[in-house]
């Protein structure tokens, strides 16, 4: 059994950023996120074959509990002044998601949370949490439903869910930019996979992103440490309390040098709550689909004509073996 979770919004940005937005419906409407989204999912679906899909959705997408714990949380996203035109202009694949909904996608989405279900698969997102929180509390269920031969796909460009990845949970994560068309390459990350591109185990990667920071999350991180130190820092000390009672030392153990250790004692607070709102927790009171809806053809077909998606809805539902 094998069950593909969609970090949807991350997908659906990338496709409105690759596809021209001269793509429309008969009617005018821009459809180019909603037709690549179903053009990803059917090139994601040919090659993992899942028997389940979940779009998982952005109910909250900041949600005032994270907010509360740091204030920078994603406020660049809030703040709708800073709305410079960079949407063909950057290069990073995670640039597309730091920009405010551009007046052009905004239509499209509604529009894709109505197609998904006609097409089989299954919409769910809870008041309060955002996508990835719903992603690591259905990953884990499924994971650990009793069955040895289920495994996990999480399809996303965001690099916060590889602390997901375990021997039953992949994470699908799309190596193009954000121009990228189906967010070609796809990378099949796996603990052997996260280990060997970023020198940390799955479930330090938190610790990773928390002490480099992470500029589209609005998480700071820790003056002058990169990717390469902060790999070193819990090489050495292993977790986030081992690297501040080290820090603490009257002679901080290498490689903390004494200008790092005063600044992580001096900023051991914002840490300790960063950290706590990049981890992803699975025992949330997150509820759990245990039912998938059916494929409608005869609607999703009715949908497609509507709207001038026919031929990539034709082939989503003959790739899933829906049609």
């Amino acid at each position: 059994m094998v069950y593909l979770l969609l970090d949807t919004a991350s997908l659906y940005w990338r496709s409105y950023f690759a596809l021209p937005g001269s793509i429309t419906a008969p009617d005018g409407t821009p459809i180019n996120a909603l037709r690549g989204l179903i053009d990803t999912l059917s090139t994601l679906v040919e090659r993992r074959h899942p028997q389940h899909i979940v779009a998982c959705w952005d109910n909250d997408w900041r949600p005032q509990w994270r907010v509360d714990a740091v204030p920078t949380y994603k406020a660049h996203r809030a703040d709708k002044t800073h709305r410079a035109d960079k949407t063909h202009q950057a290069d990073a694949a995670e640039t597309a998601e730091e920009e405010v909904v551009p007046d052009t996608l905004t239509p499209q989405i509604p529009l894709i949370a109505q197609l998904l279900p006609l097409l089989g698969v299954c919409v769910h997102g809870v008041d309060g949490w955002e996508a990835d929180d719903v992603i690591a509390r259905l990953a884990s269920s499924y994971a650990t439903a009793g069955s040895t031969t289920v495994s996990v796909d999480i399809a996303s460009g965001d690099r916060d869910l590889l602390q997901l990845v375990t021997q039953h949970v992949s994470v699908l994560y799309t190596g193009g930019t954000a121009k990228t068309r189906g967010g070609e390459p796809w990378l099949v990350m796996t603990p052997a996979e996260v280990a060997a591109k970023y020198g940390v185990s799955p479930d330090q990667y938190a610790l990773l992103a928390t002490l480099r920071g992470d500029p589209s999350d609005g998480l700071p991180g820790v003056h002058g440490v990169g990717e390469r130190t902060a790999v070193r820092l819990i090489e050495a000390f292993s977790d986030l309390a081992g690297i501040l009672a080290a820090a603490a030392q009257p002679t901080p153990p290498r490689p903390l040098t004494p200008r790092l250790s005063q600044l992580l004692v001096a900023g051991q607070a914002s840490l300790r709550a960063a950290y706590s709102i990049t981890q992803l927790r699975a025992d949330t009171a997150i509820s759990v689909p245990d039912h998938f809806p059916v494929a409608d053809q005869g609607a999703a077909l009715a949908f497609a004509d509507t709207w001038g998606v026919r031929r990539s809805v034709e082939r989503f539902l003959h790739c899933s073996g829906r049609r």
